[in-house]
């Protein structure tokens, strides 16, 4: 019965009937694993023309049903019409909603009419009458959407939302069903970019905790997110921002292509916690206790220079691109962060660094990159004034740098503060570690 998500009883009606109708039997729902790590789901028909019988096996399946605990009945849902090629309404309405239905899951429906607009909804909607929140959307939406639910958990606790050192988790499970265009948290947590595979995961009840980002700057809180990436990540998205009047496909790759062109290293100073070690210790009564690595605890690290890109993600972060992950060293709730460090070198090197993504080669064996496993890390641009400034065509008029935060545009000029939080809140989804494949092959480089 686990993979059993719907009990119906089947009838023959006529045409134009509602209603009533002559019982056939009853038909079960179940959630089927295809290949690829692809779900569907497929129809059981019990043919049975006893009413009793049929009543009896109805209401015994659906106590049975009705007892799985993590299963939604109720869910928040947030559709980006704008999204990749305008696809998320027709999506939700034409694969998402009629399981939902199926499954007898109420649903609450809001297509986002601006960017913000399910942030300010999460900060004031009642959410205790939701079991779960879902985004049809890309990145971008669902980091809106789980940045949202996380504040809200912040101001529902009392805390400074300006300032949070630990923060609450998020009270209800986010579930990611894909509709943008690279959609990395639903390669991560499904291994497959597919809009019935997610909806299936919600529906059963999949969920994974997965570790959260804090961005800040020494006066403020900036928002929550899975990744980020500053220099070459995030000029190529402040270029293709600024290009919307470009089909979607069309300006990210000229915007990839541009920047590529005129690649430039940004110079800044990173400091990070390295992430302690456990060790274990063996006794005389031969049991093992687990101990930090000497000389590890909060002993901060620095380093200065120029640097093509800073990546930083407490996921994995799967997609097309990067059938292995961007950060393919971390988990989605070891309580790390990978830090990835691209040094300055020449177009021809980085390409080649670029192109490692799209196979399953190490894209970190190269002598310019280094990688380390963090706990927290501070990013601080040397901030350019004079020519230089007037020169780069990423910076406004603050002189405020670009970030990518889950494909989402974020500028600032001061240092911005990075820290994990462990497991900070619930995604409907699987553990990638679990999947029978994430592998997807792509030739876009």
């Amino acid at each position: 019965m686990k993979d059993v998500f719907s009990v119906k009883l089947k009838r023959r009606r006529f045409a134009g009937r509602k209603k009533g109708g002559t019982l056939l039997g009853i038909t079960i729902f179940k959630c089927l694993n295809k290949e690829e790590n692809k779900l569907t789901d497929c129809a059981i028909h019990l043919h049975n023309l006893s009413e009793d019988h049929c009543q009896l096996w109805f209401r015994h399946l659906k106590e049975i049903l009705n007892g799985f605990q993590n299963r939604p009945k109720s869910l928040k849902v947030f559709v980006n019409p704008s999204s990749h090629k305008r696809e998320a309404t027709h999506i939700y309405y034409e694969k998402v909603a009629p399981l939902f239905k199926l499954a007898d899951i109420k649903t609450d429906v809001t297509v986002t009419e601006y960017e913000g607009h399910a942030l300010s909804l999460l900060k004031e909607c009642e959410l205790q009458v939701f079991d779960g929140v879902v985004c049809v959307g890309g990145d971008g939406s669902v980091s809106e959407v789980a940045h949202g639910l996380l504040l809200r958990a912040q101001m529902d606790a009392g805390k400074d939302t300006d300032y949070v050192s630990k923060p609450v988790r998020a009270p209800i499970p986010l579930g990611v069903v894909p509709a943008g265009t690279t959609n990395i948290l639903a390669h991560t947590l499904y291994g497959i970019k597919h809009a019935v595979t997610a909806t299936l995961h919600i529906i059963m009840g999949h969920i994974q905790a997965v570790d959260v980002c804090t961005f800040s700057t020494p006066s403020k809180l900036l928002r929550f997110g899975f990744s980020a990436m500053f220099g070459f990540g995030a000029r190529t998205l402040a270029l293709a921002e600024k290009l919307r009047w470009m089909p979607s496909s069309q300006r990210k790759d000229f915007a990839f292509i541009k920047t590529l062109a005129d690649l430039k290293p940004e110079e800044c100073e990173l400091s990070f916690l390295p992430l302690q070690i456990l060790q274990e210790d063996s006794h005389d009564d031969g049991k093992k206790k687990e101990r930090m690595k000497k000389g590890s605890k909060d002993q901060w690290q620095k380093i200065q220079g120029h640097f093509l890109n800073v990546s930083i993600m407490a996921i994995p972060c799967l997609c097309s691109m990067a059938p292995r992950g961007l950060a393919p060293n971390t988990r989605l709730n070891n309580g790390s962060m990978a830090l990835i460090v691209v040094q300055n070198t020449s177009r021809t090197e980085f390409i080649k660094h670029l192109k490692r993504y799209t196979s399953v080669k190490n894209q970190f064996n190269f002598p310019f990159v280094e990688t380390y496993t963090v706990r927290e890390v501070k990013v601080k641009p040397r901030l350019k004034s004079g020519p230089d400034a007037k020169e780069d065509v990423c910076l406004n008029a603050e002189g405020n740098y670009p970030w990518n935060i889950d494909g989402d545009l974020m500028k600032e000029a001061s240092e911005v503060h990075v820290r994990v939080h462990p497991q900070l809140i619930d995604l409907y989804g699987v553990n990638t570690d679990d999947l029978e494949s994430s592998q997807v092959t792509c030739n876009c480089i």
